[in-house]
């Protein structure tokens, strides 16, 4: 039996080993991705002991690509986009080229073809978004402006690598490759037109066709009561949708799955289907960094050490400073722009997936696949350091830099309302609101206010929700309510009350401290997720706190006392 059980010995050595190194990898403070990866070389051909079959690892694989792209698609929103898209867009466009132009010009030195160059640079351009949002929610700044930024940002970079992978096939012949198609069938201009008409078939049929029967017949399936089938379902349609893709419309396993994801992101069952489906992610993913860890060449790190310095280099500084020199040329701060710098200083799947796509399609060699993987090796374990060293750069550079500190200090053309309009501005008789975030509960506070006519000013940090605001009357001003001149701008002074509808937690004291220094008779509102931070602020009588799930109970309990105890 002993010829039948490679795929059992596959898996169990995949994961046995990856949950041994991940386990390590996390003790070390480092991400556990770099722990499975170094379990794929283990098992690969280029280490001794246990081989793996290749084969097998590599289907393995191709499930974990079509699972971490669906959960991709499950997470990606295109509201969250649009709001920072005044930033992300331009900063996506313009750093990927500045990267793909470095890692190109390298290869080329190294007398590669033009090709695999452009591949190569390509390939180094493209962060993980899964170890960027790792980062994040370590470091509880997920939900905060410069958060919301770097993930648009590298959800841009993500659609922009999607489209590569659906234009390479046709065009590798053209790159010097092996052509995805015979070239007989028709010319490039022809044959590129026609891929992309395949592509926009398909996502037209999921935004309209799957957006109502996709969310349809999870609604069917979640009637039945049956937690195994809700979850079945999901994962189900993810790689069935995938594999139709790819069967009748020629695309990527990577972009239908994408797409399954970003439908069903669209639908109430959304979250529930990210719950459920997330063991089977988490256990494919691993799988595929485990395969992409088998295709791994150690020796690469003692032949040529000097290209994986400069390949290491391109990642974490090159990529870094072309972001954070963007950031600060569209007056971002400071802060801002050593987060973003940090979060691209890394590349992940998307890479992988690129790069196995051009040596799949004789554009890239084996050497330049290692190349990228030790890169990624390397970039993903030096990232949680490179995150812990922003505030104490930041401080560094603001104290011996007199050039930084003018950049710090430069005014933000929205954080203050406009001179040319001095109706616009609270009196000393308004006594008006200060509305500190304009979310989802900001939103409808501020509905309020407006339909009972009474005076308020919204803070926000999202510089385009501030200036669509404004263009709808709305009083409102671009910047972080702890900062006392922000706060100063929104004439704190003259204001009655401010209320914190932002989600932020860790901030919220410090609005309230800093609003009290500013106004000691103001009278603050305050909201809290966390029931320990709602009793906090309560005992210390800073002001009034609403913590949302006693507020969710007391407003359904009413609404049964309504219904059941008579008046």
């Amino acid at each position: 039996m002993e010829h039948n059980v490679s795929l059992i010995s596959t898996i169990a050595f995949g994961f046995g080993l990856a949950l041994i190194f991940g386990f390590i990898a996390i003790k070390l403070r480092i991400p556990a991705l770099v722990g499975y990866l170094f379990a794929g070389i283990l098992i690969g051909p280029t280490t001794p002991g246990f081989v793996a079959d290749m084969t097998i690892a590599a289907q393995l694989s191709e499930i974990g690509v079509m699972l971490l792209m669906f959960g991709v698609g499950l997470h990606f929103s295109l509201d969250d986009l649009l709001s920072v898209r005044r930033i992300a867009v331009p900063g996506a466009v313009i750093q990927m080229s500045v990267a793909t132009l470095l890692g190109a010009v390298l290869a080329w030195g190294w007398e590669w073809s033009f090709g695999e160059a452009l591949v190569f640079g390509i390939s180094l351009s493209c962060a993980s978004t899964v170890v960027l949002l790792k980062a994040l929610e370590a470091r509880n700044i997920l939900e905060s402006m410069n958060g919301r930024i770097a993930v648009g940002w590298l959800v841009m970079e993500d659609l922009a690598t999607v489209m590569v992978l659906v234009l390479l096939p046709p065009l590798a012949n053209l790159l010097g490759g092996t052509a995805a198609i015979h070239p007989d069938e028709g010319s490039l201009l022809l044959t590129v037109g026609k891929t992309l008409l395949q592509v926009t078939a398909f996502i037209v049929i999921m935004l309209f066709v799957g957006k109502r029967v996709i969310p349809w017949c999870i609604w069917q399936v979640s009637r039945t009561g049956s937690r195994e089938l809700f979850t079945l379902s999901v994962i189900a349609l993810a790689v069935s949708i995938a594999y139709g893709a790819s069967v009748l419309f020629g695309v990527s396993f990577a972009l239908g799955a994408f797409f399954a994801g970003m439908v069903l992101r669209e639908s109430e069952f959304s979250h529930r289907a990210a719950e459920k489906s997330l063991p089977l992610r988490d256990a494919f993913a691993v799988l595929f960094f485990v395969a992409v860890g088998m295709l791994f060449q150690p020796q690469i790190l003692v032949s040529k050490p000097l290209h994986v310095l400069c390949v290491v280099a391109i990642i974490i500084v090159g990529k870094s400073i072309a972001a954070a020199l963007l950031v600060l040329a569209l007056r971002y701060p400071l802060h801002t722009a050593l987060t973003v710098a940090a979060s691209l200083a890394q590349i992940g799947e998307f890479s992988f997936i690129l790069a196995s796509l051009g040596m799949s399609l004789n554009l890239l060699p084996q050497e330049g696949y290692s190349l990228i993987l030790a890169g990624a090796i390397i970039s993903i374990t030096l990232n949680p350091f490179i995150f812990n060293t922003l505030s104490p750069v930041s401080r560094w550079i603001l104290k011996h830099s007199a050039y930084a500190r003018h950049l710090d200090q430069r005014k933000d053309p929205y954080s203050k309302l406009p001179e040319n309009e001095p109706t616009q501005t609270p009196t000393l008789t308004q006594r008006h609101v200060i509305l500190v975030g304009y979310g989802r509960v900001g939103k409808r506070i501020s509905e309020v206010l407006q339909k009972q006519h009474l005076p308020y000013m919204i803070v926000e940090q999202n510089r385009t929700a501030v200036e669509s605001l404004r263009h709808t009357g709305i009083q409102a001003i671009s910047g972080d309510a702890t900062d006392p001149d922000i706060l100063r701008n929104a004439h704190i002074g003259n204001a009655s009350m401010l209320i914190v509808a932002t989600p932020d937690a860790i901030n919220v004291r410090k609005i309230a401290e800093v609003s009290r220094a500013l106004n000691p008779a103001i009278e603050l509102v305050l909201r809290t997720h966390s029931e320990d931070e709602a009793t906090l602020l309560q005992s210390e009588n800073i002001g009034t706190v609403f913590f949302g799930e006693e507020e969710l109970a007391k407003g359904m309990s009413h609404h049964v006392l309504k219904r059941f105890v008579p008046a």
